[in-house]
């Protein structure tokens, strides 16, 4: 009897071995399977990009996973987010999202903030709002915001040493990489650090030199980059010009500033009776430099202005030919000629504004 009970018993024991075998086997897939079996669906698509906001909590980020239909097991992704403490540490930011990832790797790149750059490029930028405009279609930041501080003179004068007239002349055109995340601050940040990276101590005894401040400087840039900008090459030589007149406290009587305090960038013939608009930036009524720039001017019109050659040349009219380029005289009667010459070009081309 007693051996029959021992029997009986080993099997018992078999079985309960066997049960926890089995179920240890079960727990260990499923384990396995929700960490590192892929849970990522985005059909015949490589990736796909998410944008995770700022403020953004745990259930806000399986919304987001969930409206792009990325989750094929949402269960196992949320169980293992708690174990890794990623419930309680989300990061925003533009994050790319591969086929096939398995849940610790998502968890683990969304926990690092690992995100995807944004490329940012600005040029060809007259006003505020265009530039605002360009960075808050790309980043984060708030177009409100950031209007803000580029018309707070208390904020641009402390961070900058500049004014709401002048805060453009701190924005140095070029493509710069951002995270998605950027605030209005941190963008404005950037731009200073980008602004003195520029005048580097090179720059800054050439403009010395000319006897004009980094922001006088940007503002002539802005001119010349509005007189030209198909033909860098005759930048320098307008930049000269320019600076001749400023010598010798001639106005600058530069169309582009006309058209800039008109608001119509549309006007293609300057009239004498839009030389007469009552405003700081007509440098026709007002000599030296407008209070601020037109044009957000690029690398090539501030280094025009810096490294401009010497000459003589004191007026400059478009050629005839509408090429886009300019002919430049020492003396006004050379220089009556050649504006003769370009406006027969336009009444006959009958190019009245």
């Amino acid at each position: 009897m007693a051996k029959k009970k021992i029997g009986i018993l080993k099997k018992i024991i078999f079985w309960l071995l066997l049960i926890l075998l089995l179920s240890g086997g079960v727990a260990a897939y499923l384990g396995y399977r929700m960490v590192y079996l892929p849970n990522i669906f985005l059909g015949d698509k490589r990736s796909e990009i998410i944008f995770i906001p700022t403020g953004s909590k745990f259930e806000d980020v399986v919304s987001i996973l969930k409206e792009g239909n990325i989750l094929k097991d949402e269960a196992s992704f949320t169980h293992l987010a708690q174990l890794k403490k990623y419930k309680y540490n989300i990061r925003p930011g533009k994050y790319r999202i591969l086929a096939n990832l398995n849940n610790n790797t998502l968890i683990n790149l969304l926990r690092a903030g690992i995100q995807e750059p944004i490329t940012l490029t600005f040029n060809n930028i007259r006003k505020k709002e265009q530039l605002i405009t360009i960075v808050c279609q790309k980043l984060e930041a708030d177009s409100t915001e950031l209007h803000a501080l580029l018309n707070d003179d208390q904020y641009l004068e402390e961070i900058f040493s500049l004014k709401h007239e002048t805060i453009l002349t701190a924005f140095i055109p070029n493509t710069y990489r951002f995270n998605w995340n950027t605030s209005a601050k941190q963008f404005m940040d950037r731009m200073k650090a980008e602004y003195n990276k520029f005048w580097n101590a090179d720059r800054k005894a050439k403009a010395k030199q000319l006897g004009l401040t980094q922001t006088e400087v940007s503002i002539l840039a802005s001119i010349v980059q509005a007189e030209q900008q198909q033909f860098q090459g005759e930048r320098p030589v307008i930049a000269s010009l320019y600076l001749n007149r400023l010598r010798i406290g001639m106005p600058l009587q530069s169309d582009p500033t006309i058209i800039y305090a008109l608001c119509d960038f549309s006007i293609c013939r300057v009239l004498d009776k839009d030389k007469e608009v009552d405003s700081p930036y007509n440098t026709y009524l007002h000599t030296g430099l407008p209070p601020g720039p037109i044009y957000i001017p690029d690398i090539s019109s501030l280094n025009a202005v810096l490294t401009h050659p010497k000459n003589d040349y004191l007026y400059m009219c478009a050629k005839e030919d509408f090429s886009g380029k300019h002919n430049f005289a020492k003396t006004l009667a050379e220089h009556n000629r050649n504006a003769a010459r370009y406006r027969n070009a336009l009444n006959k081309s009958k190019i009245l504004r």
